[in-house]
Parts: structure tokens; C-alpha cells; sequence
């Protein structure tokens, strides 16, 4: 009997959208279908050092030393399938949604198991068609790294997780601003590729308005990694400033009906450090 063991993996987790629909229109098809699919699954998985577990129906789980390879993987993984899905009449496209995490899993033989293999599974389930979502382990591994946008989701009820699940929607192409130190740009070519010459000197000469993105999604981030108690706090000292702006900025008084909540933030703010 093989002994179990634990190790800390990024596990990505695949599944085909409406297969069951596909399959009883078109059973043959959709299967040659499926194992061109996976077939191109699988080649890029190896080409970033990546282990095909599990093949489950219509589903793949995927084991990867880096995180950083991992969510590399998976935007090449959705670019490919992209592509020769736009050949295909609508009909017969077929679509995967994937979700990423990283954490603690158990190994017996070639398997894994646990709570990380079942949160990158629902976060799979969160996903778009041809989209990505990752969990919040996952999120501060990569950000600074991938020339990609994050789109934070919030906090995620999801099944047989006792505690939420916060979240991130990958934005395959999009341009995660801001997040670079100069001369470590690490831009994808094609989407997935590797790090573009030129990318921080792009960066520099961009538009004007990129500053005000990058500060727009840090700001969200920020909000959505906070607790509800702060969240709600920040709600209301947002609604008092409204009213302020629109009835007149002649007079500032926005701030005295904003204390309470004020001192809610902070007392927050001061409890998440401790954390």
C-alpha cells in the first residue's frame, strides 16, 4: 500500500461547458472533439512542467509545481481552445471553464486529494466559458508577475467549503497595470507567452489615464480582501461624501455623520493586522 503523503501544489481544475448537450446532439463528434481537446490540454500542460491527474468525464485536474506556470498555462490553455473553437459552427464549440488554486493536498500514488483539490474545483465551477478564476493564494503569487488584469470577485460561498472562498477573475489580454517594478515587466506574447522586450518602456509612455486604473483596481482589491464590518463602514462614510458632492462642495460636512464609521474602519483595520 502506497503511503500518503501531503505537499503544497497549484492545482487547476478544467471542465467542459453543456458537454451533455453536446454530446446527446452529436455523441461522436463531440467526443473526437473532446480528445482533440484535451490532447491540446495536454501539451501545454507539459510544456510548463505541469502533471495530468485526473481525466474525470469531461473533466481534467492538473497538478503544477509554480503557480506562476500554472495560470500561464491556463490562459494558453483558453487562447488555444479559443481559436480552433472560432473554426467551429456555434453549435458545436466547445468551451472550458477553469479555476486555479494553491494549497495543501494529499498524494497517494499518482493522486491528489483534499481541500485544495476541491476549492480549485468550485472556483472552476464560478468561472465563465473560456474564463479563469483563481483563489486569493493564487492571486498574490501572480499579480505583480503576469502582464495579465485581475477582476476581484469577492468573497465565494461554495459547496462543502466551510469558509468563503475570495476570488479573482483572470482577464486573458488584459493588461494588469500598475503592478510591474521598472525593468521586471513580464508581458505574455500571444497571451501566454513569454516576457515582451519592450513591455516597461510601453508602460512608462502609456496613457495618462493608466495611473488612475492601477489606483481604481488596487483600491477594489483592497475593499474586497476587507472584512464585512469594514466593508459596510466604508459604504457609508462613501454615501455621506455623495450627498456632500451633490448637494454643493461650498460647505464639508460630510465627515461629522462619517466619525462613527470612521472609528468602525479603523477599529477593523486594526483587528485585520493583528490577524
Amino acid at each position: 500500500m502506497s503511503r500518503v503523503k501531503r505537499r503544497l501544489a497549484a492545482i487547476l481544475c478544467a471542465d467542459a461547458v453543456q458537454y451533455s448537450r453536446l454530446m446527446e446532439a452529436d455523441e461522436d463528434g463531440t467526443f473526437d472533439r473532446l480528445r482533440g481537446y484535451r490532447e491540446a490540454i495536454g501539451g501545454l500542460v507539459a510544456a510548463r512542467d505541469g502533471r495530468i491527474v485526473n481525466t474525470w468525464g469531461d473533466a481534467v485536474i492538473v497538478e503544477f509545481g509554480s503557480v506562476t506556470e500554472a495560470v500561464r498555462a491556463a490562459v494558453e490553455i483558453q487562447t488555444e481552445l479559443a481559436g480552433r473553437n472560432d473554426a467551429l459552427p456555434q453549435a458545436e464549440r466547445m468551451a472550458f471553464r477553469i479555476g486555479i488554486n494553491l494549497g495543501d493536498v494529499l498524494v497517494e500514488g499518482g493522486d491528489i486529494y483534499g481541500e485544495g483539490v476541491n476549492i480549485a474545483a468550485r472556483l472552476q465551477q464560478i468561472a465563465e466559458p473560456g474564463g479563469i478564476v483563481i483563489s486569493a493564494p493564487v492571486y498574490e503569487q501572480v499579480h505583480a508577475r503576469l502582464a495579465l488584469g485581475f477582476d476581484p470577485l469577492g468573497s465565494q460561498t461554495v459547496k462543502n467549503i466551510s469558509d468563503p472562498v475570495l476570488s479573482y477573475r483572470v482577464r486573458i489580454g488584459g493588461a494588469n497595470e500598475g503592478r510591474h517594478p521598472k525593468g521586471q515587466g513580464d508581458s505574455f506574447a500571444q497571451a501566454g507567452g513569454e516576457a515582451r522586450p519592450g513591455a516597461d518602456a510601453q508602460t512608462e509612455t502609456g496613457d495618462v489615464d493608466r495611473p488612475v486604473a492601477a489606483l481604481v483596481h488596487g483600491m477594489k482589491d483592497w475593499y474586497f480582501q476587507q472584512s464585512g464590518r469594514v466593508r459596510f463602514a466604508v459604504c457609508w462614510i462613501a454615501f455621506f461624501f455623495a450627498i456632500n458632492v451633490f448637494t454643493g462642495l461650498d460647505s464639508i460636512w460630510f465627515q461629522w455623520p462619517s466619525l462613527p464609521f470612521l472609528a468602525m474602519l479603523l477599529m477593523g483595520a486594526k483587528a485585520g493586522k493583528r490577524r
